[in-house]
């Protein structure tokens, strides 16, 4: 029986940068995760040992670093474009047809003083002072063919509760049924967002303001979260998505894994006391995983479930 060797891909994976840009004493921080894989003309890579198409995976962690500083990081999103295009369109005999850039980018914050103001020595301000922020994390995914460009942003690990407005009742029951219906529950969740950009990468097509987009992307599922009456946490899930694209008309796509977080009142009857809402166990497993995908109308999907 022949033997065919299917679909394969190669990189550098977790390539950890850290971009500091000194142009004045209040310094700027930028600090990435970055993966490559490129897909080609690389059979000969895996059937006969020829590496004549083959680009090592060092090279493309020296050009990660070397384009930190030629082109800078304005943002996560146009680096990845700037790298993609530079590993199809500039590679020795066009032998790479794809290049895909996965990025995860983390935040640090200013150290400020206990009165939250910037740390000044005399009259001169210090800003090389930072702390890095457990919150989030942002994403972003870029693929580009030659000819086209595909964006997928998010974020992961973004925390968040409602302490009242979430119900849960009027479901299935059987007769493994014990879940009792609630009218009054803590709602929390860690969520898992991404999100497609209409942007394709043409010549005469402008890029989105990458930055302004993420912070708006991540304000509206916040708010949407935030001011959804829960009777579900699927409710909740469709809700954070179409506020994304009821707001921002570069989006084609959102898609959300929401893992509930459950709390569970803590029976305090043997201490004689009384758990009005108040005393919750926290557990971190097992969970439901509710997952989903809006969209705008007569736009085909494509953000992979993974």
């Amino acid at each position: 029986m022949a033997h065919v060797l299917g679909q394969n891909q190669y990189g550098k994976a977790e390539n950890r940068i850290v971009r500091v840009y000194r142009d004045s004493t209040r310094h700027e921080i930028k600090d990435l995760n970055v993966s490559v894989a490129l897909q080609g003309e690389f059979e000969d890579v895996h059937l006969t040992g020829s590496n004549a198409n083959c680009l090592p995976t060092d090279t493309t962690k020296n050009t990660v670093f070397a384009f930190a500083k030629e082109h800078g990081i304005e943002s996560a999103e146009a680096f990845g474009i700037t790298l993609a295009r530079h590993f199809v369109d500039n590679t020795e005999r066009g032998v790479v047809h794809s290049a895909r850039i996965r990025i995860e980018e983390y935040t640090w914050n200013r150290i400020k003083t206990p009165d939250n103001t910037s740390r000044f020595i005399g009259s001169e301000e210090v800003g090389h002072s930072f702390v890095r922020d457990g919150g989030e994390t942002r994403t972003t995914e870029i693929v580009y063919d030659g000819e086209t460009v595909q964006v997928i942003s998010g974020l992961k690990d973004l925390v968040v509760m409602n302490t009242t407005n979430s119900e849960f009742w009027g479901y299935i029951k059987d007769k493994y049924t014990t879940l009792q219906e609630a009218y009054d529950r803590i709602l929390a969740t860690q969520v898992t967002a991404r999100w497609k950009y209409s942007y394709s990468g043409r010549e005469d097509e402008a890029q989105p303001n990458w930055n302004r987009s993420y912070q708006h992307v991540r304000r509206h599922m916040l708010e949407a979260f935030a001011e959804t009456y829960s009777y579900s946490l699927q409710q909740t899930l469709h809700a954070m998505g179409t506020r994304v694209l009821n707001n921002r008309a570069e989006v084609d796509e959102v898609r959300l894994e929401l893992p509930n977080k459950h709390h569970f009142l803590v029976d305090l009857s043997p201490f004689d006391l009384k758990n009005e809402n108040e005393v919750y166990y926290a557990a971190d497993r097992m969970y439901g995983l509710i997952e989903g995908t809006v969209h705008r109308d007569g736009v085909t999907p494509v953000i992979p479930v993974v």
